[in-house]
């Protein structure tokens, strides 16, 4: 399955909920959270919350003590770790942060499942406060996506990520739920796979705009049928582009029919 590359996205994919949510409310500044909101961007907001949350005594390891609580579907890890044994390159490609994410992943057995993390990178900064900055530095260099939020563009990064593949043999299987996961879904080909959460932004934005997508569409509602649907696309994976394998027809892109779940709204415009 070495031809197969399979993206995660991370809030609300891989964990049942938003890690910048979960933390903020979790540690009690809530109230502070929503004061703030209105008055900066999402990615500079989490920053801020990152000082004033230790400001008020809390420490890194507190913060990677919470984020240990956060629900992980006991299906999404088992087919993250089957997925990495059948050979599968994993990724990660996230508007949460590093330090959240990786802090998820090593506490259930998962990091080294994933060759890399695309996310909004952490700092130590000189009072020893964990810190978290833009992936995309929209101040000096704007990415210029219409479709995504400043500090990332999922888009770009499924091009860079393509664009490594120097014998352009791998077949993608992308997977998600938010509003940034659109730019990355249409970046995608005909023999790839979208996998968008059920009843979640991305699922509308591809149910309005299903001609900008051209890879085959397969929905899904929890980690159950996550796991069934991911190992039932590696293995229809297995023969690698280029091929003798009958092609996949344009009337394949569509979406495939799962069990509804009713939408649980985030405060996160962008996840």
């Amino acid at each position: 399955m070495a031809n197969t590359m399979v993206v995660f996205d991370f809030d609300k994919t891989i964990i049942d909920c938003d890690s910048d949510n979960w933390v903020v409310e979790q540690m009690g500044f809530k109230d502070l959270f929503f004061e703030l909101m209105p008055t900066m961007p999402w990615n500079l907001l989490m920053d801020r919350m990152m000082k004033e949350i230790q400001s008020q005594g809390k420490t890194i390891e507190d913060i990677a003590n919470c984020l240990k609580t956060a629900y992980l579907h006991p299906n999404i890890i088992s087919a993250i770790k089957s997925a990495f044994a059948l050979g599968c390159e994993l990724r990660v490609v996230s508007d949460a942060n590093h330090f959240f994410i990786e802090t998820i992943l090593k506490h259930h057995g998962l990091i080294d499942c994933f060759s890399e993390i695309n996310t909004n990178p952490n700092f130590i900064d000189d009072e020893g406060r964990l810190r978290i900055l833009p992936f995309h530095d929209f101040i000096s260099s704007p990415h210029g996506c219409e479709r995504c939020p400043p500090n990332m563009c999922k888009g770009m990064v499924i091009e860079r990520i393509r664009a490594s593949d120097s014998a352009n043999r791998k077949r993608f299987i992308y997977i998600g739920d938010g509003r940034g996961d659109f730019c990355a879904s249409i970046k995608l080909n005909e023999e790839d796979y979208v996998m968008p959460r059920k009843k979640y932004p991305l699922w509308e934005l591809i149910q309005n705009d299903r001609q900008l997508i051209k890879a085959e569409i397969h929905e899904w509602s929890d980690g159950e049928e996550l796991e069934r649907i991911l190992l039932h696309l590696i293995n229809k994976t297995n023969n690698p582009i280029g091929s003798t394998s009958s092609p996949m027809s344009s009337a394949d892109n569509k979406f495939q029919t799962t069990t509804q779940e009713t939408y649980l709204p985030t405060l996160k415009v962008y996840n």
